[in-house]
């Protein structure tokens, strides 16, 4: 039998599917249950109406989310924070201002990099070692 202590309070449990004790996913199933209803009631609300309404925090909303438990399809205004700048996205982890920033950064690491290689083959001599400040007798 394969028991494990539960990542969320740390309680003894026979490990299953979700790796959560039957007490965090009971909890987390009433969470969902809170947001589904809320949101089928008032589709147009955000994340932030969402969270306050039902008292259900952000990260664990985008858990939901994440997991495909809430879809976002069915609420035009959902979308949960990019992990940079907060702003709210409806896919990936970051948003697109974001996403150009960072890859923008990554191609000027790029050219930097090549740029860096290829002085660095230039000063390279016939592979030989050198020695410096030492006898040579």
């Amino acid at each position: 039998m394969n028991i494990d202590n539960c990542p969320r309070c740390g309680r003894l449990y026979t490990k299953n599917v979700r790796d959560l004790c039957p007490a965090c996913i009971k909890e987390l199933d009433q969470k969902y249950e809170q947001c589904a209803n809320y949101l089928r009631k008032n589709r147009g609300a955000t994340i932030y109406e969402l969270s306050e309404a039902t008292e259900v925090s952000i990260v664990q909303i985008t858990r939901f989310i994440r997991e495909g438990r809430i879809s976002l399809l069915d609420a035009p205004n959902m979308g949960y924070p990019c992990e940079t700048c907060s702003n709210l996205v409806r896919d990936g982890n970051l948003c697109e201002s974001c996403r150009s920033r960072l890859m923008k950064d990554i191609n000027k690491m790029n050219r930097d990099g090549d740029r860096d290689k290829s002085s660095f083959a230039s000063k390279q001599g016939n592979g030989t070692y050198q020695t410096y400040g030492r006898d040579q007798s």
